[in-house]
Order: C-alpha cells, then sequence, then structure tokens
C-alpha cells in the first residue's frame, strides 16, 4: 500500500512540474508573439487615434462647405438660367 502511495505522490509532483513548464513555456511563447506583433506594427506607417479623428473632423468640414458652395452654384444658376445660356457650336458640314 505504501508504495503505491509513494508511486502516486511521485507521479503527481512530476505532473506538477510538467504543468509549471508548460505554463513558464506558454508565457515565454506570448511574450515572444507580443514582441513580433509590436516590432510588425511598428514597421507599418499607422496613424494614431488622435491624428484619425483630427483628419475625420477636417474632411467632414470640407465635405459641409462643398456641398455650401455646390448649392450656391446651383442657386446661381437657377437664377441666371434664362440670361446665360450656353451656345451650341456650329458643326461643320460634310461635303
Amino acid at each position: 500500500m505504501q508504495s503505491e502511495n509513494k508511486f502516486f505522490d511521485d507521479f503527481a509532483k512530476m505532473a506538477g512540474g510538467a504543468f509549471n513548464a508548460l505554463g513558464a513555456i506558454k508565457t515565454e511563447v506570448e511574450n515572444q508573439l507580443r514582441q513580433q506583433l509590436e516590432t510588425l506594427l511598428g514597421r507599418m506607417k499607422l496613424v494614431t487615434r488622435e491624428e484619425f479623428e483630427a483628419m475625420q473632423a477636417m474632411l467632414a468640414k470640407a465635405r459641409a462647405e462643398q456641398e455650401a458652395l455646390a448649392a450656391r452654384v446651383a442657386a446661381l444658376e437657377g437664377s441666371d438660367a434664362g440670361a446665360h445660356r450656353p451656345r451650341k457650336r456650329a458643326t461643320p458640314t460634310e461635303s
């Protein structure tokens, strides 16, 4: 009976040591992957969140200004529709 308990005790210690080693390997692999990913992302030309939001706001303002100008042009063209009609170009006739 004593020998069976010693066997199981030794087996449990060995299994516990293996799990500790696997945990250390897991941590090391995670650290290596994180480092590789940071290196890869560092080489890419990515913008920060603040730069992206600033550009987004600038583009929204430009779009609003463009739409306002388009509406102004349409209004001006509508009020001058009868006064400034483009002339039709005379096409040369084929002989």
